[in-house]
């Protein structure tokens, strides 16, 4: 009888002497059912965020187009305008043709990759992107590794420890985190640490005072400045891994498996780290995996309390306005990084998990 083997293909058994009942020929064959299985698999994956990257297009296009405000009224400020005026940046803008033909322009700047002018900045939207993504990367990705990193460590001690005073404390303190506004939590940081303690800036990424010309200057600096969004940012996060980790390691504490390790004399703290912990890993990285888009992301919220200069605090200020142009390329940006993730996860899950390919 043929078994099952991790790829989900169907393997000769061994003959009862150990040796397989297959052939060069036989091997072949299943590889190239493999190949073909993996490759429907990644057919269908590649269809369905193909299908979400053009509804994202669309949406793009007609959903700023709704909000309340008149761009006009941000470009011509406090500055008293003629009728006129009003008409010619009007048309200046795009905003004077019909909606059949400004939808054609955009569908043309996806191809050309020219988006337009900022409103407000009269810069191009792209140079505007690529200069404030690096702080939204810096930020995003060190709040994903403090996160990620004692989340982990927390959750698998917390687990292995069920019913003990730091498991519940340590479930608790994770369930008030994950319940608590990022906002809430980045205002209380900021009157705490800024204003009543003095330890670190309000808002921004570079002080305004100056702090030398040399590159150590400038990086202790930038890290002063991030601690608290990070931490922030982080806090939530943190809460994630902390409870699905515990879960995870909750289930794997009665396998047979850990049993069989401790009867060989293993120690606890062994056994928990080089046999529970990474076979409890999955969730966590699937968990990683989801988020590992925010890091191009950013977080609008974060940004905007601790006024960071990053893509989530542009796009805060640009829908103010609206800053139509800025606001489709950011919207098609955040929306098709997240698409494109997690369809990497979903390639990466697959060789991962055995379990995922046996049911694909």
């Amino acid at each position: 009888m043929a078994d099952i083997s991790r790829t989900g293909v169907a393997e000769p058994s061994a003959a009862p002497g150990g040796t397989p009942q297959s052939d060069p020929a036989q091997a072949a064959v299943l590889r190239r059912a493999y190949r073909g299985e993996f490759l429907r698999f990644v057919a269908v994956k590649f269809s369905g965020a193909l299908v979400s990257l053009v509804m994202v297009v669309l949406t793009s296009f007609f959903i700023f187009r709704v909000l309340a405000g008149d761009p006009v009224d941000a470009v011509v400020g406090d500055t008293p305008a003629t009728p006129e005026q009003v008409a010619a940046i009007r048309e200046r803008l795009g905003l004077d043709e019909p909606m059949g033909v400004q939808f054609w322009e955009y569908l043309r700047s996806l191809f050309t990759m020219d988006w337009g002018t900022s409103y407000v900045s009269d810069k191009k939207v792209t140079t505007l992107l690529w200069e404030r993504l690096p702080a939204t990367v810096l930020l995003t990705a060190t709040a994903m590794i403090l996160a990620a990193a004692f989340g982990t460590w927390v959750g698998a001690r917390s687990g292995w420890r069920r019913g003990s005073t730091g498991e519940k404390v340590q479930v608790g303190v994770s369930l008030t985190l994950w319940s608590t506004p990022t906002f809430w939590l980045g205002m209380i940081a900021i009157v705490a640490f800024s204003v009543k303690l003095g330890w670190f800036p309000v808002n921004g990424m570079h002080s305004t005072r100056g702090v030398g010309d040399g590159f150590w200057d400038e990086f202790f600096d930038v890290a002063h400045h991030l601690v608290l969004p990070a931490l922030t940012m982080a806090a939530v996060l943190y809460a994630q891994y902390v409870l699905i980790m515990r879960t995870s390691i909750l289930e794997e504490r009665g396998n047979d498996y850990l049993t069989v390790a401790r009867a060989k004399g293993l120690r606890d703290d062994h056994v928990r780290r080089l046999h529970a912990v990474p076979n409890a890993l999955l969730p966590t990285i699937t968990l990683a995996a989801a988020e590992f888009g925010t890091i191009f992301n950013g977080s609008v919220l974060t940004e905007t309390v601790f006024s960071w200069p990053g893509l989530g605090l542009t796009f805060y200020q640009a829908i103010k306005i609206p800053d139509i142009p800025l606001l489709q390329l950011l919207f098609v940006f955040f929306a098709g990084t997240t698409v494109l993730v997690n369809f990497l996860a979903e390639i990466f899950y697959r060789f991962l998990d055995p379990r995922v390919r046996r049911s694909a």
